[in-house]
């Protein structure tokens, strides 16, 4: 089972229902921000501003906040953030991807390295682990958006290449280059998505029991919790048994 995505799936969903809300609203709103400054406030000629856009839209982000962000980019004293990809390897020798955007290098390498060094990891160089992920966009649904064979259909007719359904979510994968088209299709079909990303997939699953399981967990919470931090991703994998215990508390 693809412990990673199942995790997210579960902190994600978690964090709609409590304090996290803020937090996500947050890295959202930096997302907008960066993505306007860098490439214009019109999502209709910047594809990264309106996939931050689909997105917030899909974690149920205010029109005020969005709007916000996006004026925050107009402003001549608006920060200026830099996005960094940190690389490492988590205890039982997972890869995990670490995607960050910062006004200040040495405190997000600092803290992010920390975090490493707290759950038995340790960070490599850039490209150390990458090539063991591909490039995707992902789509998730909740269950509630239909059945697999309803939303397998939805997918191929909005050209995504792959769908994963359980009890829980059903995630759609596509080229991330048509992560737009793709969502657009999905959303005259099935409603909005409970998040629109382009992510870092695991080629492969690293197996690991659930003492390492739960260490890993607790790393990817850590780098989750960090302001900084947009994004974090690993190649971990564990059965269902063992994610069910993880996931209960």
């Amino acid at each position: 089972m693809a412990g990673h995505s199942q995790f997210k799936n579960i902190m994600h969903r978690k964090g709609r229902q409590d304090a996290m809300r803020s937090k996500l609203f947050s890295k959202l709103s930096k997302e907008i921000t960066v993505a306007a400054k860098n490439g214009g406030p019109d999502p209709d000629g910047n594809p990264r501003l309106r996939l931050a856009i689909q997105n917030a839209k899909a974690q149920s982000m205010p029109k005020d906040n969005i709007e916000r962000a996006i004026k925050k980019s107009e402003g001549g004293d608006a920060d200026t953030y830099e996005q960094i990809r940190y690389e490492g390897y988590g205890p039982g020798g997972v890869a995990v991807i670490v995607e960050a955007l910062t006004d200040n290098r040495n405190r997000t390498a600092s803290a992010v390295r920390a975090a490493f060094t707290r759950y038995g990891g340790n960070l490599g160089e850039t490209g150390s682990v990458s090539f063991m992920f591909d490039r995707v966009g992902e789509i998730v649904y909740p269950a509630s958006a239909g059945d697999a064979e309803k939303v397998l259909e939805a997918a191929i007719e909005a050209g995504a290449d792959d769908v994963a359904s359980d009890d829980d979510a059903h995630t759609i994968v596509c080229a991330f280059e048509n992560i737009g088209e793709v969502a657009g299709s999905l959303e005259a079909s099935l409603g909005e998505a409970e998040a629109v990303n382009i992510v870092w997939k695991p080629q492969n699953e690293v197996p690991v029991d659930e003492e390492k399981a739960q260490t890993i967990m607790k790393l990817m919470a850590a780098l989750d919790d960090d302001d900084d931090v947009q994004n974090a991703y690993s190649n971990f994998g564990v059965s269902d048994e063992v994610m069910a215990k993880l996931t209960a508390a």
